[in-house]
């Protein structure tokens, strides 16, 4: 993982000094489809990077659909092996993808630093009322559309309804009663805790977002930071009391280890985005009926929520032939292509399918025949407004374990993790030409 991180500091770090002047606001005047309609029929080949389980099945639909277009689909490896390696065509200036996936959080940073198609200029701008407005609101960037959202990440609470009825405990509907319930379950059962954060930038962003943490302005080059906001401090209140009380589980997230304590109970909750549940049926087999949906607990008791996770996907400038790579594009996540993404575990971002009864009322065996899709679609109505995120967010990802990461391993409070973080950004950000400002 340290590799990893070198390989996207330094990647980011090239990419952002070399092509800062791209940062200048502007809009890009509508266009209209003709053109990838017209691409479409002339055919062509393009070649697609993706990890979503679903690529092959949605590139096997698309060429039988269209049978003049080749798709050459590369899995480029996880998230950041893909930045890295995209990020490296863009410094070589040949290499990359026509089309290329790419998670909300990165988005900015390669489309401020020039290296993606404004698609405004294929009249995208258009589908606005054809997605949810907090995954909309993610693949705008200085007043241009670079990508059609596919997934989304309303944040709900997933929590083990066997051990939840085995100590009599309630489905908190606030923070307060999430962190009595940690305590009355490890108290009850100390080999049990209420969940598992060892430190995840991802999470905790999400966590002050939906704390009313609003972190990040960018204007241009100038950028402000302020991790020390009300919202931020909302959350540290809350969540440093199940870091220091030790009621957070000691296993790492994504390991085996942590998909085992998920199974047999040792871990009770989790709150994250609605693409969990497909995790929980291919990797938690002995959670199978056990574990129920609930809203994301909140600070007044008001429903209202945040984005964990979710991608577009874009075209890439260096693409010889822009308008078929849109129309592909156009295709898995405005047209056919959403409906194999669905079936492959796939939490849509189009307001059709998160309105359609054949998704909602479907009964989920996993989750003991509850009708989760309900749950999920009404926390991706309540997200709340006004997030973004840094124009050079890979790189802040990367070094949180070097900050914030610290609190956790020292189970201290997260305030001064977070002091930690915003000056390495303001100072990264100040050395690759931006003009960052604190607070």
């Amino acid at each position: 993982m340290s590799r990893i991180r070198s390989r996207v500091r330094a990647a980011a770090a090239v990419a952002l000094a070399a092509t800062l002047a791209a940062c200048s606001s502007g809009t890009t005047p509508a266009g209209n489809q003709d053109s990838i309609d017209a691409a479409l029929k002339a055919g062509g080949t393009i070649t697609y990077w993706s990890w979503t389980p679903s690529a092959k099945d949605q590139v096997a639909a698309f060429e039988k659909e269209y049978p003049n277009v080749k798709v050459n689909y590369v899995n480029a490896g996880t998230n950041k092996e893909e930045y890295t390696k995209l990020q490296n065509a863009i410094k070589a200036g040949s290499g990359g993808p026509d089309v290329a996936q790419i998670e909300y959080y990165a988005l900015p940073q390669f489309a401020l630093t020039d290296a993606l198609v404004n698609l405004d200029q294929y009249g995208f701008g258009a589908f606005e009322k054809d997605y949810s407005a907090s995954t909309w609101s993610s693949i705008r960037v200085n007043n241009g559309t670079y990508g059609l959202p596919q997934d989304s990440g309303p944040m709900a609470l997933f929590y083990n309804k066997e051990v939840f009825d085995k100590y009599g405990i309630a489905v908190p509907k606030t923070w307060d009663e999430y962190v009595d319930a940690a305590k009355k379950l490890h108290t009850a059962d100390p080999a049990k805790y209420i969940t598992a954060d060892t430190g995840d930038p991802g999470f905790a962003l999400s966590m002050i977002w939906q704390a009313g943490g609003r972190p990040f302005t960018t204007d241009g080059r100038n950028v402000k930071i302020n991790l020390a906001d009300a919202g931020a401090k909302k959350w540290t209140a809350t969540w440093s009391k199940l870091l220091e009380g030790k009621l957070l589980a000691p296993v790492k997230e994504w390991s085996d280890d942590w998909f085992r304590s998920l199974g047999d109970g040792t871990v009770a909750s989790l709150v994250t985005g609605a693409w969990m549940p497909s995790n929980f049926m291919s990797s938690v087999p002995g959670g199978a009926g056990k574990w129920a949906v609930a809203p994301m607990p909140t600070y007044d008791g008001q429903p209202v929520t945040a984005e964990n996770g979710g991608s577009t996907q874009s075209v890439v400038k260096q693409s010889a032939n822009p308008a078929l790579a849109a129309a592909f594009v156009r295709w898995l996540n405005h047209g056919n292509g959403v409906k194999p993404f669905i079936d492959g575990g796939g939490f849509p971002a189009t307001t059709a399918d998160l309105s359609s009864p054949a998704f909602t009322d479907e009964a989920v065996p996993y989750f003991g025949g509850q009708k989760i899709n309900q749950v999920l679609t009404e926390a991706s109505k309540t997200v709340a407004k006004g997030w973004s995120y840094l124009p050079y967010q890979t790189y802040a990802n990367s070094v949180f374990s070097d900050t914030v990461g610290k609190a956790y391993l020292s189970g201290t409070g997260l305030d001064a993790g977070l002091a930690a973080w915003q000056k390495a950004l303001v100072d990264y950000g100040n050395q690759q030409g931006f003009t960052v400002s604190a607070g």
